[in-house]
């Protein structure tokens, strides 16, 4: 079974109190952990990469879990797959950044289909570009089952109507007892680690151009709760928190989406840890 991994204590930081000093300090640590492995990331790509890997080769009480899907039909193509996107070095980067922010025991990345009897073995599942997916009715209940029994899903990066159509009728299937709400303001994944108070929207790297992001539609964080109340999937609709995580070292990706992509990814794994 979906076991919960040994989290040691941790203090809270109140960033609505010292929320300078503590973006500053997060995003200074990022780009300084990340610093030490940027020669190798500058030749890194998903053609040159290893490929990616359900069983770590560096063990640990968590693992960042790339969900690997089939893309749907009749949209166009990404190269090896739209669940590649930002692949490897999103995850190298904030796997690190998680080494250095808190006390989680982080072991390598790793990808994993639903199929797969491992995907039980990791509490925490990411999926990009959700609005290209095409899963079958065995990894639909594949998803339900690891979700019910103790698993969080983050998705991540999926835009405008269209996208959230394909997501959203997966979904149904998925919980067609369940409805997709917006998280609220209190909501204790907003309090797990850092205080999140603002919804600021967080852009790819590609709609830096744009210049008025005020052209970008709506950001919304949105999510499926169980009969409980906690949070088995959590949506960044109209955002792109990976290119948060994978530009981390990058002068030309504002600072202040950078710190609000980490500290709402390590809420969510932290939550995912202890509920």
């Amino acid at each position: 079974m979906l076991s919960r991994p040994r989290l040691a204590a941790m203090p809270t930081l109140v960033l609505s109190r010292v929320r300078p000093q503590i973006r500053h300090r997060l995003v200074t640590l990022a780009r300084t952990s990340i610093a030490a492995i940027a020669l190798v990331l500058a030749s890194l790509s998903p053609s040159s990469a290893q490929e990616p890997s359900s069983t770590p080769s560096q063990p640990g009480e968590f693992h960042f879990a790339r969900l690997i899907y089939t893309d749907y039909g009749g949209r166009r193509r990404f190269n090896g797959g739209w669940w590649q996107q930002d692949w490897p070095r999103a995850e190298i980067h904030f796997v690190e950044s998680v080494r250095k922010l808190t006390r989680v025991n982080a072991g390598d990345p790793v990808a994993v289909r639903l199929t797969d009897d491992q995907l039980f073995d990791f509490p925490w599942l990411y999926a990009t570009q959700v609005g290209y997916w095409d899963l079958s009715d065995e990894e639909t209940a594949r998803l339900r089952e690891y979700l019910l029994r103790g698993g969080f899903l983050m998705a991540d990066d999926f835009w405008g109507e269209d996208e959230r159509a394909v997501f959203e009728q997966t979904m149904a299937r998925v919980f067609p007892d369940r409805p997709i709400v917006d998280i609220p303001g209190d909501d204790s994944v907003l309090r797990t680690v850092y205080t999140i108070d603002e919804f600021t929207q967080i852009p790819g790297l590609r709609h830096l151009g744009y210049g008025d992001f005020s052209r970008l539609p709506a950001p919304r964080w949105r999510g499926i709760y169980d009969a409980d109340g906690r949070l088995l999937v959590a949506m960044n609709f109209n955002q792109d928190v990976g290119d948060s995580w994978e530009e981390a070292d990058n002068p030309e990706y504002p600072e202040p989406m950078t710190a609000l992509g980490y500290r709402f990814g390590i809420n969510y794994i932290v939550y995912a840890m202890t509920h």
